[in-house]
């Protein structure tokens, strides 16, 4: 079949490479995006669920935050409240912990579990522990990576410069990257908040495991994000070697 300036059917000079990325992606694709919706919909069922239960102990998420840090002999990061639906988080510009609405004042399993998580990266930060001191150390290029990856990318795949092309896998890669080493961190700040829950008592047994399935739904939104990320990542990897192959094997022809 012949070749005009690039296009035959997909299996011209650039046709090839992309056609066989986008349908291994295709492929893939549908496994991992079933993974991302089932932990979205396992977030929120399990957060709904646990917030209609209270914990025996009437402690609330922002007690439970403060208990985690005392049992860490942490003092100097304040527990504030922020709006939104989960919108929990440990900000470590000003190494304050914002607990949502629903979580602060709430004296349910669920606001206990969440709240012990983002106590969990205080102390991570108290205690440099080292994947989230690797994670704020890439964090600067992966916003740059995350902000002209795509303007690179399109532009190569418009101007047919792999030169450009492969600038920008790069620097997606940065953001692939990034992601990665985010399992660990919250991993480990999972792990910590249901350890120091059950040793200094905050949660009986059988709340713990409300707490611990709060916390294992909320961790896999981060594993699909990941698989997500290599998974385009992938794609651009093999379209950039097809069309590398294509270079050298003499495809304009």
């Amino acid at each position: 079949m012949p070749y005009y300036y690039g296009y035959g059917y997909g299996y011209g000079y650039h046709g090839y490479g992309d056609f066989l990325a986008n349908n291994i992606y295709v492929l893939l694709l549908i496994p991992v995006l079933a993974l991302s919706l089932w932990a979205q919909f396992q977030v929120s069922s399990s957060f709904r669920r646990y917030s209609a239960v209270n914990n025996r102990r009437h402690l609330t998420g922002a007690q439970a935050a403060e208990a985690v840090l005392r049992a860490h002999g942490i003092y100097d990061v304040p527990v504030r409240t922020t709006r939104g639906h989960l919108t929990d988080h440990y900000d470590p510009r000003d190494n304050t912990i914002y607990l949502s609405e629903s979580v602060y004042g709430a004296p349910t399993i669920a606001a206990v579990g969440v709240a012990a998580h983002e106590a969990g990266h205080a102390v991570q930060y108290a205690l440099g522990y080292g994947p989230v001191r690797l994670r704020t150390a890439i964090l600067p290029l992966t916003q740059i990576g995350s902000k002209f990856s795509f303007l690179l990318l399109f532009a190569g795949m418009l101007l047919y410069s792999q030169a450009m092309f492969l600038a920008g896998i790069i620097l997606f890669s940065l953001t692939t990257f990034f992601q990665l080493v985010t399992l660990p961190v919250e991993f480990n700040a999972s792990h910590r908040a249901l350890e120091t829950l059950e040793s200094q008592s905050l949660l009986w047994d059988d709340e713990l495991v409300g707490a611990r399935r709060v916390l294992r739904a909320a961790a896999m939104t981060y594993v699909a994000a990941l698989l997500m990320s290599a998974l385009q990542l992938l794609r651009f990897v093999l379209i950039f070697a097809g069309r590398n192959n294509r270079e050298q094997g003499g495809g304009r022809q």
